[in-house]
């Protein structure tokens, strides 16, 4: 009898595995006519003076044999152009409110040097400046994000930077920059004022920046995006203080900092990683949905019209650096963990689009999550810059608004949502949804009623691997590349959609 009694057990409990594994989970898209645009700049990214993310990564001089424009690999530009990369964050991070910009500018023999006391205490010699950078983002079609100096800067020293590279008249910076070979003003659209203020940019309390904010943009042209040094992760007193004590007329945009670190101490390998440090990275990362709301939520009281964009200017995964390699310098590897976090984390930022308006991650190359890596004349793309290129086509698309009664990614007993995903459709009526399954154990399956939006055609590709730790080397640089989806059927006007464990998906839709 308890021979049969057991066998009874196991037979229903196999049972309910096999219905839990084929159990569909329906995604519902909306397509409201007063729905927000993605901003193109959610997509932006960061280039600080840090390691070799300037020299060695996007600048490697003019008499270098790597092929270049004026210094800059052409390769690099040659791949963030197909990124459509929207904007692009200089020169910090910490090494912003350090940096003085006119040690930056006229004849590159006569620049003073400087020790980057934040990153590795190395001295550079200041040949990639103002010039070079914002020439640079005319290569890529980027509009350029100055962080400006206010740790160890000045108020004039903010505002001459800001007539050196926006007047068209004659004045004294003006005419100092032609005087350096620069007739046009480049016409930056972007400033933040000061980095980190809480932090390194100043070790200041909320109520003090706010004042120093104001004391700043009083003598700045109200023609700038002006964006105030925001709070780090869930610092909600920080963005209440800022709302409430500077006027909405000042403030262009509130920046936000959020990096998926587990333990700051001991952040965990960027390959050699187990399924809980994985786990425990994508809790940090899904964090991006609660700490955008309550911010926004907090912005909401002061700022009803939504006029003030949240600016998600530095976020990404944080780990210990490559063995070998200097601590200062934050070189890591790009494995599937980084695209799975990649895609959850932009189809939180799309799914925001009424707030969130701007976003980089950071960084751009050698440094942290970057999408291009190099070494010497090799350069290879990451996995999360094939995620950025996938969903490069939401860029000011139309938000369709989505549910998703997502199932349960469970490890040790702890839970998070295993599906994320974002819709949009963009000016030709082309509809782009984005699904990321984030269970690193099980595939998972969606339907989607196609009925609603009027699709019948859809085709699609996906980011996948065989293992989590997976990643591009110099030595294989297209093991992980996007192909072409086939994993899904329709059948009277519903989309059935099978995806494989950490993978990211783009369908297109017509």
């Amino acid at each position: 009898m308890k021979k049969t009694t057991l066998l009874l057990l196991l037979f229903t409990l196999c049972n309910q595995i096999v219905v839990a594994q084929k159990e569909t989970t329906v995604i519902s898209i909306t397509n409201p006519a007063n729905s927000p645009t993605i901003n193109k700049n959610i997509y932006g990214h960061f280039a600080e003076h840090l390691g070799r993310s300037i020299y060695g990564g996007f600048f490697v001089g003019d008499t270098s044999k790597i092929p270049n424009t004026n210094g800059v690999r052409n390769d690099i530009v040659t791949a963030l152009k197909a990124l459509k990369i929207p904007n692009l964050r200089w020169p910090g991070g910490c090494f912003a409110d350090t940096y003085h910009w006119k040690d930056g500018i006229g004849p590159k023999e006569n620049r003073p040097t400087i020790v980057n006391q934040w990153w590795g205490g190395v001295t550079e010699d200041n040949s990639f400046g103002t010039h070079d950078f914002l020439n640079m983002c005319e290569l890529l079609g980027a509009e350029p994000y100055l962080s400006g100096n206010i740790g160890s800067g000045t108020v004039q020293e903010m505002a001459d930077w800001v007539q050196y590279t926006n007047f068209a008249s004659k004045s004294p910076m003006s005419d100092l920059r032609k005087k350096n070979g620069r007739t046009e003003p480049w016409n930056v659209k972007f400033w933040g004022i000061g980095n980190e203020a809480w932090g390194c940019g100043g070790n200041m309390k909320a109520d003090y920046y706010a004042g120093e904010y104001r004391k700043y943009t009083t003598f700045l042209p109200e023609n700038i995006t002006r964006i105030a040094s925001g709070a780090s992760s869930n610092d909600y007193d920080w963005t209440e203080t800022l709302m409430k004590n500077i006027p909405g007329k000042m403030l262009g945009g509130i920046a936000l900092h959020h990096y998926s670190v587990i333990d700051w101490n001991k952040k965990g390998d960027a390959v050699d990683f187990s399924e809980g440090l994985y786990f425990a990275t994508m809790k940090e990362a899904l964090k991006m949905e609660e700490l955008v709301t309550k911010h926004s939520a907090i912005m909401d009281k002061y700022d009803s019209a939504k006029k003030i964009d949240l600016v998600v200017d530095e976020w990404g995964g944080w780990y210990d650096v490559e063995k070998g390699s200097n601590p200062g310098f934050l070189f890591q590897q790009n494995t599937m963990r980084d695209a799975v976090l990649a895609g959850a984390t932009l189809n939180i930022f799309n799914n925001h689009a009424e707030r969130v308006r701007m976003a980089n991650l950071a960084q751009c190359v050698n440094v942290l999550q970057a999408v291009i890596l190099t070494d010497k004349a090799k350069m290879i793309l990451t996995p999360t810059y094939h995620v950025m290129q996938m969903y490069s086509v939401h860029q000011d698309a139309k938000l369709l608004p989505l549910t998703v009664n997502s199932p349960l990614y469970t490890f040790n007993e702890q839970t998070l949502p295993a599906l994320s995903a974002s819709a949009s459709k963009d000016k030709n009526g082309l509809v782009h949804i984005s699904i990321v399954n984030v269970d690193a154990q099980k595939e998972n399956t969606i339907e989607i009623d196609l009925k609603v939006l009027g699709i019948k055609n859809v085709s699609g590709s996906i980011l996948a691997s065989k293992k989590l730790q997976d990643y591009n080397s110099f030595d294989n640089p297209t093991k992980i590349q996007p192909v072409v989806f086939k994993g899904y059927n329709i059948k009277k006007d519903k989309l059935t959609i099978t995806l494989p464990a950490f993978s990211v998906i783009m369908l297109e839709a017509k």
